[in-house]
């Protein structure tokens, strides 16, 4: 079962990311403050939910929230910072953008949003004058990041179902960006896109690509 609350009941937010291990597409993020009382028995780690699951709780955490934000983060970006610095930059720009501040901020993973006052042994620092702590596998412990792993999730298969129009050769809309082989075999095929990642191994051996 999942834990309301890491350290506050008031303005706590989770944040957590998706799109992370794909060859093409955004990296997506999530933050989201729930509200004290808020339950849901389907809620879980979006990992762990059924393509429809994830879509029947969007609504919900939309309205029911007190306030959530997504951001994306493009190939470009992600290309020049690398994928590690553009999950976090994306949850960090998530959580700026929520209204009201939140006075605690919960994170999915090993990795601090900010190195200021980061103790690596503990997972805790500051990330723009507000405390965080980061949780291994905590879309699995908390609600906050597993909601903001379900909006993280059902935000960006939008998006890769909206851009797989544009390149359906790709099946983006089936794989969503993933390595699959149905997708380096397309890359094979087609070559790569504005959409791909070209800081990422594609393909097996990258001679057969023209970038």
């Amino acid at each position: 079962m999942l834990s309301q609350f890491f350290k506050s009941d008031k303005l706590e937010a989770g944040t957590d990311e998706a799109g992370r291990g794909c060859l093409a597409g955004p990296v997506t993020a999530a933050a989201i403050i729930l509200p004290e009382h808020f339950k849901n028995q389907k809620l879980n780690d979006s990992k762990q939910l059924s393509e429809k699951i994830r879509f029947d709780l969007k609504p919900i955490l939309e309205t029911q929230a007190i306030s959530f934000a997504v951001t994306h983060l493009q190939p470009t970006i992600i290309d020049e910072i690398n994928i590690l610095n553009a999950s976090l930059k994306a949850m960090g720009d998530s959580i700026l953008k929520l209204n009201p501040r939140p006075i605690y901020i919960i994170v999915d993973g090993n990795r601090p949003l900010e190195k200021t006052f980061y103790n690596s042994k503990n997972l805790t620092g500051t990330f723009n004058n507000i405390p965080f702590t980061s949780i291994v596998k905590g879309d699995s412990k908390f609600m906050s990041i597993a909601a903001a792993s379900v909006l993280a999730k059902t935000y960006r298969d939008e998006y890769m179902d909206k851009i797989h129009e544009e390149f359906p050769m790709y099946n983006w809309k089936q794989n969503k960006g993933y390595p699959t082989k149905e997708h380096r075999e397309a890359i094979r095929k087609y070559g790569v896109t504005k959409y791909h990642r070209l800081s990422f191994k594609l393909l097996p051996t990258q001679l057969h690509l023209d970038i």
